[in-house]
C-alpha cells in the first residue's frame, strides 16, 4: 500500500486505517476472513511508520493539533513513544468501527454474548499473527530501551497497528451493548483511545463527548506512555530464530484478551433489578 499524498503524518495515518481495514477483512463476513495477510499489513504500516518517523524528525506534522502541555514530536521531547502515539491519534477517527446493526447483521441468530466472544477472539488471534509475522521480520538481536535509531521499525509498526485492532475491538464492543461515544468521529475517536489507554470501558462523561472525549494534554500523554510501553513489550519479537515469533504471539493474544475482559466486565455491570448494561 503506497502513500499517495507525499508522505507527512496524514499519510501515515491514512496508510495505517487502511491498513486495518484490509487486515480486518470483509466487514460483513461473520468469519471475519482477511483480506489482506498479516505479513502483508505489517509491511504497509512499517511505511507508514517510517514517514510518520520522517516527518517528525524534519519538524513537519499535519497530523492532529497537539494538546496544550502535549510533547512535541521534535526537539529535546522526542521520542519514538511521541511518533507513535501521533501517528494512531490521527489514524483513530478513521479506523473501520461497525455499529450495533452492521455487527448484529454479520452474527444472525447469535446473542450478544456470543457476537462479544467471536469479536474478541477474532481480535485476538489477529494481533497474535501481527506479533508472529513481526518475529518473523525483525533482525535476531535484543534491544534494551526502545529507539527508532536502533529499535527496527517493524516493532513500531507493530504496536501502532495491534493498538489500532484493539481500538476497533473496543469501539464495537461499546456499540454491541449500547454504549457507543457520541460525538463526530473525533471525539468518538478520542473516547475509544482514552479506553484503550485505561484498558477499561469508555465512561459516561467520556462517552457523551466529556472531559476526556477530545483528549486534553493529561489525556495525551497517558496515551504516549501507554504506547510506550506496548513498544518496550514489543521487543519481545526481536528475540532470535522463530523464538521472538512464539513470544509475541502469545503475549499479544494475551493482552488483547485481558484488555477485552476488563471492558466487557465494565460493559456488562447491570443496573439493580434491570438486566441491562448501565448508561
Amino acid at each position: 500500500m503506497e502513500d499517495t499524498t507525499g508522505g507527512g503524518p496524514g499519510g501515515a495515518a491514512r496508510s495505517l486505517a487502511d491498513a486495518v481495514a484490509g487486515l480486518l477483512g470483509d466487514r460483513g463476513s461473520a468469519d471475519g476472513t482477511a483480506r489482506a495477510t498479516p505479513g502483508d499489513t505489517l509491511r504497509d504500516v512499517v511505511g507508514a511508520v517510517a514517514s510518520a518517523v520522517r516527518a517528525a524528525r524534519s519538524g513537519t506534522d499535519d497530523g492532529p493539533a497537539r494538546a496544550p502541555g502535549a510533547e512535541s514530536p521534535t526537539g529535546s521531547g522526542w521520542h519514538p513513544g511521541t511518533v507513535l502515539t501521533d501517528l494512531l491519534r490521527s489514524a483513530a477517527p478513521r479506523l473501520p468501527i461497525r455499529d450495533r446493526r452492521q455487527i448484529r447483521a454479520a452474527h444472525p441468530g447469535a446473542t450478544d454474548s456470543e457476537i462479544a466472544d467471536r469479536l474478541v477472539a477474532r481480535a485476538a488471534r489477529l494481533t497474535a499473527t501481527v506479533g508472529a509475522a513481526t518475529g518473523g521480520l525483525t533482525a535476531a538481536q535484543w534491544f534494551a530501551t526502545p529507539s527508532l535509531v536502533a529499535l527496527p521499525l517493524e516493532l513500531g509498526a507493530e504496536t501502532v497497528l495491534v493498538a489500532a485492532v484493539e481500538v476497533v475491538l473496543i469501539g464495537e464492543l461499546h456499540e454491541l451493548y449500547g454504549r457507543p461515544a457520541t460525538g463526530d468521529a473525533r471525539s468518538r475517536a478520542g473516547a475509544y483511545l482514552t479506553a484503550w489507554t485505561q484498558q477499561r470501558a469508555v465512561d459516561g462523561e467520556a462517552r457523551t463527548g466529556g472531559l476526556m472525549a477530545q483528549i486534553g494534554s493529561a489525556g495525551v500523554n497517558a496515551l504516549r506512555r501507554r504506547v510506550t510501553r506496548r513498544l518496550a513489550r514489543n521487543v519481545s519479537s526481536a528475540a532470535p530464530l522463530l523464538i521472538g515469533a512464539g513470544l509475541a504471539a502469545r503475549s499479544n493474544r494475551k493482552a488483547t484478551t485481558q484488555l477485552a475482559e476488563a471492558v466487557l466486565v465494565d460493559l456488562r455491570t447491570a443496573l439493580p433489578g434491570t438486566g441491562h448494561p448501565a448508561p
